[in-house]
């Protein structure tokens, strides 16, 4: 029973997880994306 509620828990918070860092990511690559092409264009 414990360990059936943990699995669903620990779902959760993977799911939640990932929600919350793809915001984050799509950020990093467009400032990353930004700064390269500023800084003297493609190598």
């Amino acid at each position: 029973m414990f360990r059936a509620i943990a699995d669903v828990l620990r779902t959760i918070g993977s799911t939640l997880a990932s929600v919350v860092a793809l915001p984050f990511k799509a950020l990093a690559r467009l400032f990353g994306g930004a700064s390269r092409s500023g800084r003297g264009g493609r190598r």
